[in-house]
């Protein structure tokens, strides 16, 4: 996330602790609890809070959300951030064409993932829109209708942060966790 604020030129990361991920067939765990886990994993980094924002809309999917906010904040730039392992299933979320013409996108290296993001169904579709992670920078800046559908991958030191990792953690008894 740190990572995503300072190539993209954000001025926020809001993490989103999502209720119940429609592609999972498993209720994931308590959400207070999910959500004050990601919290406490993120304190003391600038500019980044866990949201249980999905909740509050009463939205279940994130085409949803997306429209939301950006009745919202009619004036704000949104970049969508994931996981390179959601963007190797992207294609399987309900409205993703619309997302993807409608918000620029960054997926972040997860360990094991890069290729299998790289030669998903998104990222073939829209691989004329891909820039190179030295434009990464533009997804930030100008008009949200300017900037979509463009999407970039970064590669590099790769997020560990995913809920599934982080499960990992709590199961060996390592802090950070749900």
């Amino acid at each position: 996330t740190g990572r995503a604020l300072n190539r993209l030129g954000l001025d926020a990361v809001w993490w989103l602790v999502a209720p119940r991920n429609p592609l999972k067939a498993r209720a994931p765990a308590d959400m207070d609890r999910r959500l004050a886990a990601c919290r406490a994993l993120l304190d003391g980094r600038p500019r980044v809070w866990a949201t249980g924002l999905e909740r509050r809309l009463n939205t279940r999917c994130t085409a949803d959300t997306l429209a939301a906010l950006a009745r919202r904040f009619p004036g704000a730039r949104f970049v969508w951030l994931m996981g390179a392992d959601n963007l190797a299933q992207f294609h399987r979320w309900r409205r993703w064409r619309w997302i993807a013409a409608n918000f620029p996108i960054c997926a972040l290296a997860r360990p094991g993932q890069q290729l299998r993001a790289g030669l998903s169904p998104m990222a073939q579709s829209l691989a004329r829109r891909r820039l190179p992670e030295s434009r990464a920078g533009e997804l930030g800046r100008g008009p949200l209708r300017a900037t979509a559908p463009r999407w970039v991958l970064l590669t590099g030191t790769t997020a560990e942060d995913s809920s599934t990792a982080l499960r990992a953690r709590a199961q060996r008894g390592r802090p950070g966790a749900p």
